[in-house]
């Protein structure tokens, strides 16, 4: 019986992201015509490269996958960054998690994706193809980030010959790997705009150019041995590259920035824009003020349900995999710490009863897995689907046989600020900015600040281009 390469990863995901010894591994003979590569994250190139040690430019990268992406060769891609744009403010994180398809990774993106609203994501995964779009469409309807969007490498050797021609690798065709790296994720690159590395085009033609099989490059079946991770590094490498005359991305027109005295002035120490977009962020300059009032269409930031989110769920005793995910907040969140103390029942299918309680709210409820549960304030949703005990404690984290007992904690989360003060600048070329309202409803809004004259420069909008989501 053949196991579907996706259902391969979910069951022996890579559990280490050690780097192997550097060794002396041949260099690709061709990476292709690059000219054209890169036009779609022009944006974070432009930032990356117009870093100065007067003004360096903050970009926040996020990998984000499974096994695959998990393993060093982000590391090296991570190093080439920091080294060819020293004076940038990089912020780089790797929140793979191995194991996880599609199907998962569509649920922990929820905390782990969207909410870190990156410049730039760099991503692969296997799994389900409409999960896998979901994942995509979502990161337009809330992000502004640019995606760098890898298909899959080379494992075997008959995927050498596979089939190319997107009309002909249909999903009725019968080869799943044909269908999604020719057909499908080509077309949810150009749906979405994405920048499309098509690493297992040059991957096949490196083994071609140095004679090797799929094997050579691999530890496993799947996953990349030092060589591989050489090779995914170099490719996804000469794709993250500068070039003014590819033009502007189009998510130059997702993020603008308003300067006080140029396009926003204080008026009697209040300053009033209206607006469209889900996050506005204050840019701040050095100095003393008093605290500044923040209120968004009438209402202070934190009287925004949508301006809370809740954080990843960690049992203990456990690993990073979530048990419960994703956790819905409903009602008027507040910021504070939940847990919920689970209880398995013993025999037959695993059913796990718990009770609810928040730092704040106190006991919210009870409820058992693959029922759906709403806590008593309203504030706490859970779906039956939501439950993936056995698979995140027990096959991914290694807890067998699972406890009778465990705890799962998270917490709802602020993305939002109701006063501020300058922080204060402590480099000078480093721009500060504080987030006022992360995660708004889509369409226009109207913000006034009273107060801060002094240390306020500007505002940067975040307008999303696809309209939906959070």
């Amino acid at each position: 019986m053949k196991i579907p390469l996706f259902l391969f990863l979910a069951v022996f995901p890579v559990m280490s992201v050690a780097q192997e010894s550097p060794a002396p591994f041949p260099p690709p003979k061709s990476l292709g015509d690059v000219t054209a590569r890169g036009k779609n994250i022009q944006r974070t190139m432009r930032l990356l490269a117009e870093s100065t040690p007067e003004r360096r430019n903050t970009v926040r990268i996020l990998f984000y996958g499974q096994s695959i992406t998990e393993q060093g060769w982000w590391k090296m891609v991570a190093d080439d960054l920091l080294k060819r744009f020293p004076h940038a403010d990089l912020v780089i994180e790797n929140r793979a998690l191995g194991g996880y398809s599609s199907q998962l990774l569509v649920k922990t993106a929820e905390t782990d994706l969207y909410p870190f609203q990156p410049d730039l994501v760099i991503f692969h995964v296997y799994g389900a193809h409409d999960k896998y779009d979901d994942i995509i469409r979502r990161i337009r309807e809330r992000t502004c980030a640019e995606i760098l969007q890898q298909n899959d490498h080379i494992t075997k050797p008959e995927a050498l010959t596979e089939e190319t021609d997107p009309a002909k690798a249909t999903i009725q065709a019968g080869n799943w790997d044909a269908f999604m790296n020719h057909n499908f994720l080509p077309s949810v690159s150009r749906k979405y705009g994405t920048e499309f590395c098509d690493q297992r085009a040059l991957w096949k033609q490196y083994l071609r150019d140095h004679g090797l099989k799929p094997q050579a490059l691999l530890k496993d079946n799947v996953h990349l041995n030092a060589h591989g991770e050489y090779l995914m590094a170099e490719i996804v490498k000469s794709y993250i590259r500068h070039d003014p005359a590819l033009g502007k991305s189009d998510a130059e027109e997702w993020v603008k920035v308003l300067e006080v005295g140029k396009d926003l002035r204080f008026k009697e120490g209040k300053l009033n824009v209206s607006f469209e977009g889900n996050r506005v962020d204050v840019i701040c300059k050095d100095g003393k003020s008093a605290p500044a009032s923040v209120l968004i269409d009438g209402r202070k930031p934190s009287e925004h349900p949508e301006l809370y989110g809740a954080t990843r769920a960690q049992a203990k005793p456990g690993s990073k995999w979530p048990p419960v995910a994703p956790v819905v907040l409903g009602g008027m969140p507040q910021v504070e710490d939940w847990t919920m103390e689970v209880t398995t029942d013993s025999g037959g299918p695993k059913i796990h009863a718990f009770t609810l309680s928040g730092s704040l709210t106190g006991a919210d409820g009870e409820g058992r897995s693959g029922q759906p549960f709403t806590s008593k304030s309203g504030r706490i949703s859970i779906a039956p689907d939501a439950w993936n005990v056995e698979f995140a404690l027990g096959t991914l984290g290694g807890l067998k046989p699972l406890p009778p007992k465990f705890t799962v904690t998270w917490k709802t989360a602020p993305h939002f600020t109701d006063t501020f003060v300058s922080p204060g600048i402590k480099d000078l070329g480093v721009e500060i900015t504080v987030t006022l309202a992360q995660g708004l409803a889509k369409g226009s809004h109207t913000l006034e600040i009273s107060g801060g004259v002094e240390t306020i420069s500007g505002l940067r909008i975040y307008r999303p281009p696809l309209v939906g989501g959070k």
